[in-house]
């Protein structure tokens, strides 16, 4: 398969069930496919619904989605812009090489840019050095000296009563 042999498209609710088994993949990639709880209807519903909550472009090689883009948009009070925030990025390992995740990057980047958005963010686990390589070959910089916390399941609903 060449370079060439791959198109980006916005995703679509027929998507869904690929787009799970993408996201299951990327859990199993990163160690962690305990966690994964991936919901189809609510995926559907918050892709699709009447409130949106994030957006998913696709990479399509061969008649299959072999790749993935999940993002939403943040804000940053500093400077005072959205900001598009990358929650997943995945290729299929046989697909990985071809230049589908780096396209898939661009795009975004072209997206965040015609929003008028500031940044582009995401998070890599730091045992992941492939990634952490591909990210910074592409300009992309570590915020040292930050560090991600999350609130949820029991703690969320405690907070939250």
């Amino acid at each position: 398969m060449s370079e060439a042999s791959f198109t980006l498209r916005d995703a679509r609710p027929s998507d869904v069930p690929a787009i799970i088994s993408l996201i299951c993949d990327l859990a199993k990639y990163e160690r962690q496919p305990e966690d994964c709880h991936a919901d189809p209807r609510l995926l559907d519903e918050h892709l699709f619904g009447e409130e949106r909550f994030a957006e998913v472009v696709l990479a399509e090689a061969g008649g299959s989605i072999v790749g993935f883009a999940l993002f939403f948009h943040n804000y940053s009070t500093w400077l005072t812009r959205p900001g598009l925030y990358l929650e997943d990025l995945f290729v299929t390992p046989a697909c990985r090489g071809l230049g589908i995740g780096e396209a898939l990057l661009r795009h975004l980047a072209r997206l965040a840019v015609a929003r008028g958005c500031g940044r582009m963010e995401w998070s890599v686990l730091t045992w992941n050095e492939p990634a952490i390589g591909f990210y910074r070959r592409l300009g992309a910089v570590s915020m040292d000296g930050w560090q991600v916390y999350r609130l949820a399941g029991d703690a969320l609903a405690r907070l939250g009563q």
